[in-house]
């Protein structure tokens, strides 16, 4: 059985940082991208971040370029979120993933963590 396991969420003040991690089981991820996705109150699930399992590449929404940092770990099958200068409009719940593809299409998710960034 496939696990994704979200932690590190939390509350933080606005140009704070927070580090969010999804400790992956139960099968191999070698073709797969993992990442993250997040959600805000009334808004529709959105991309954040993800990385290829194989080659390392990493992919960054818009918004979160240049403040967020996704990294693996190979043996531990962990996925990383570094989060910097964290704005309010970063609050979301934010969902581990993992698919063939960067939408996650008829993959893997988390249950979810909450982050707050207050102003």
């Amino acid at each position: 059985q496939v696990q994704l396991v979200e932690s590190g969420g939390g509350l933080v003040q606005a140009g704070g940082s927070l580090r969010l991690s999804c400790a992956a089981s139960g099968r191999t991820f070698n073709n797969y991208y993992m990442g993250w996705f997040r959600q805000a109150p009334g808004k529709e699930r959105e991309f954040v971040a993800a990385i290829s399992w194989s080659s390392g590449s990493t992919y960054y929404a818009d918004s979160v370029k240049g403040r967020f940092t996704i990294s693996r770990d190979n043996v531990k099958i962990t996925v990383y979120l570094q989060m910097n200068s964290l704005k309010p409009e970063d609050t979301a719940v934010y969902y581990c993933g993992a698919g063939r593809n960067l939408r996650f299409a008829g993959g893997y998710w988390g249950q979810g963590t909450q982050v707050t960034v207050s102003s």
